[in-house]
């Protein structure tokens, strides 16, 4: 069952600070985007299937990555995607959506989505790395 749009929202903006739903808002989309490059298959998929149809469709028409970002290049990836942004302010913003991601997703599906990546986006995502 996908979590619901305002519920996931609420979750960033909390887990961000954020002032406003519209500040939550960009950071869902930037940050899905870029992760939705990153991920393939059925994992992908299922955590689509978990969030709300919105951010759904985001992780599953990505922008295209040549090659996976190691978890710093992920960050200044989404740093230049946010105006007036820096590598501390977007890793605020990449931690804030991935661990409302993680919440949405569960154990499982999050330990498969970090599988899929390089090392180093457990921290990203605010979980432990899988063994």
């Amino acid at each position: 069952m996908p979590m619901h749009r305002e519920a996931f929202l609420e979750h960033v903006q909390e887990r961000g600070g954020y002032r406003t739903r519209e500040e939550a808002e960009r950071a869902a989309r930037v940050v899905l985007a870029l992760l939705g490059a990153h991920l393939v298959g059925t994992v992908r998929a299922e955590l689509a299937a978990r969030l709300p149809e919105t951010y759904a469709l985001i992780l599953l028409n990505p922008l295209q990555a040549a090659e996976p970002l190691t978890p710093e290049r992920f960050v200044r990836a989404a740093a230049a995607w946010f105006e007036g942004a820096t590598e501390k302010t977007a890793l605020w913003d990449i931690g804030a959506v991935l661990s409302s991601v993680a919440a949405a997703a569960g154990d499982g599906l999050t330990r498969e989505a970090l599988l899929q990546l390089p090392p180093g986006y457990d921290l990203l995502f605010g979980v432990g790395r899988p063994t």
